[in-house]
């Protein structure tokens, strides 16, 4: 058994120590840890006349449309919000959602996945495809079968909605003007964001003849500047003329429709005022938070409200309007991640460096003379890999990473947000990473091999940055008398492992037999100091914290259980990660 001589291990001890002792000041009470958030649960809301061409008389129950305009909400974020903030100062807080063993529950924004279970490739592959949904063989769809009935509302990539027999409905989108890279990422991004946890649409890449399609007459399109536009005969051959093709077959990203009534997209501040079970300021929501590092890996630049949706699912399934039912709050849209490109060079030279307008960099030019190099004067394309751009591992720092514009719950991510999703982020193994951009298709030779390279390499960067200070050690839970967990930086090899020294202590600086299962796992044997019966479960005397620290982490993990006596055990209750 190693005694503890590191000063610092000592000092975090006793920090430990003096938090737990007393009554008073337990942190945590003796119940089981929050799991599964009531925003799932079903409410009613008032009805309205909700007339439609079909059904003058409808009545609808579902919450309002929330009209997003990309002029106004890029105008709101970069310029009104950011001058607002300078006149109104508030105290950052930690996320309220966060419950005691320092997760996040299940709830309408969010289920834990790849973070709390193994997940094989196959898993990871399908992503929120159901097996109704997905299209296997396209090879030999009868022509005229896929009805267009909707063009698609603006967005940088083209496309229109079809009805599939058999499957549903389908928003196709092309990858004009970059061949295979948006579609790739829309798959990609998807798959890892439905990975990590968070609701996102069924997304594949399809290969299909255009005789397939028949279009439905009178149709409109909205494009990123409001206007309305036919999509007809000669727009729909003007698109079909740029998509990617294998000979006679056209690639398209193939999104299925969301079950629900759709009801616009979710904003990253505020609640939704309709919505009785939205509750949390969506900027201080720990995922939508943490979603910031997830973003930082696949270069998600393109984080912003309108691409995310809102669905309210009636209990009703007949009736997708009616009421009692709940909101639902999905992702939407990765086509940009992975490399996207804008028209003018020197703005995507910038993408994930800097925002579109970024007044701290404009002062910083101002006071510096610009004469500094900034991360995008490096900026270099790989030959033969262009249509990635610049997305690589040598420019990327997570930490200083930046969407297109300000996002209110990005900006308000603490470590503590940041290290939870780099947690679920190493269980991203290097398998899994190749199998990740496998799911692009593509046909150019080293583009897989070179694209799970750089998402291996952003990846260990992430974990560098956010498994080195609060502590990585999670999966901890009471194994008959003892307290096991894994520390996941160990595990992802992201320190040399001659490095991680692992050691424990109780509150009162008793040092603990650490026994390791493998170089990441390990046990430490707690011992009783409560009987099994006399005093109350919840005594302030049964209260007991463990220290555990790895060696690396700047701080240890602290666990907080109550002593049952030696026939019940303990019952972990919660867990702390110091700075």
């Amino acid at each position: 058994m190693r005694h503890f001589a590191n000063p610092l291990f000592l000092a975090l001890a006793v920090v430990a120590g003096l938090t737990a002792c007393g009554a008073a000041q337990r942190r945590f009470a003796l119940r089981e840890p929050f799991s599964v958030d009531t925003d799932l649960r079903s409410v009613s809301l008032p009805c309205r006349r909700a007339p439609t061409e079909k059904e003058p008389d409808h009545v609808s129950c579902a919450p309002e449309t929330y009209v997003s305009p990309l002029i106004w909400d890029g105008a709101d974020n970069m310029v009104f919000r950011p001058f607002a903030e300078v006149w109104a100062f508030e105290a950052s807080r930690e996320a309220p959602n966060a419950n005691s063993l320092d997760e996040v529950a299940d709830s309408a924004w969010f289920n834990n996945r790849i973070g709390v279970r193994p997940m094989d490739a196959d898993e990871l592959l399908r992503g929120a495809c159901s097996p109704s949904q997905l299209l296997l063989d396209t090879t030999n769809v009868p022509d005229g079968s896929w009805i267009i009935d909707k063009g698609k509302q603006n967005g940088s990539s083209p496309g229109f909605r079809v009805k599939i027999p058999g499957k549903g409905k389908f928003l196709l989108k092309s990858d004009d003007p970059v061949p295979e890279r948006p579609s790739a990422a829309a798959v990609i991004g998807s798959l890892a964001y439905h990975a990590v946890g968070f609701n996102f649409s069924c997304e594949q890449i399809v290969y299909v003849k255009a005789s397939v399609f028949k279009l439905t007459p009178g149709l409109t399109v909205i494009d990123n500047s409001e206007r309305i536009r036919p999509f007809d005969e000669p727009a729909l051959e003007k698109l079909l003329e740029k998509v990617t093709h294998r000979g006679e077959y056209l690639r398209f990203q193939a999104s299925a429709w969301l079950e629900g009534s759709l009801i616009g997209p979710f904003r990253y501040e505020n609640t939704r005022s309709d919505d009785p079970n939205d509750v949390i300021p969506h900027e201080d929501r720990r995922e939508l938070r943490g979603a910031r590092v997830l973003a930082s890996w696949l270069d998600h630049f393109d984080s912003r409200e309108q691409n995310s949706m809102d669905a309210w699912v009636a209990d009703r399934k007949d009736q997708p309007d009616s009421s009692p039912g709940h909101v639902v709050h999905y992702y939407l849209d990765t086509s940009d991640c992975l490399g996207s490109e804008w028209d003018w060079e020197p703005i995507t030279r910038r993408l994930g460096h800097s925002y579109i307008v970024d007044w701290g960099d404009v002062a910083r030019d101002f006071v510096t003379l610009g004469i500094p190099l900034r991360p995008w004067d490096k900026a270099a394309r790989m030959p033969g890999r262009e249509i990635f751009a610049f997305f690589n591992v040598a420019n990327f720092t997570p930490d200083e990473w930046k969407n297109e514009y300000p996002n209110p719950a990005f900006s308000r991510m603490t470590e503590r947000d940041g290290a939870w999703m780099a947690r679920i982020l190493s269980r991203f193994s290097p398998d899994l990473v190749r199998a990740l951009a496998s799911a692009g298709q593509f046909s150019g030779p080293g583009n897989t091999e070179y694209l799970a390279a750089m998402l291996e390499g952003r990846l260990e960067k992430i974990l560098d940055r956010y498994l080195t200070r609060l502590s990585p050690i999670a999966e901890v839970r009471v194994d008959g008398g003892a307290l096991c967990g894994t520390d996941l930086a160990a595990r992802r090899g992201v320190r040399d492992p001659a490095l991680f020294r692992f050691r424990a202590s109780t509150r009162d600086g008793l040092p603990l037999t650490v026994a390791m299962r493998d170089p990441s796992s390990f046990c430490v044997a707690i011992p009783h100091r409560a009987p099994d019966g006399g005093t109350a479960d919840d005594d302030a005397s049964r209260y007991v914290s463990v220290a555990i620290d790895d060696g690396v982490a700047r701080a240890p993990l602290l666990a907080y259980l109550y002593d049952l006596g030696p026939l019940r055990g303990f019952r972990l209750v919660g867990l702390e990660r110091p700075e």
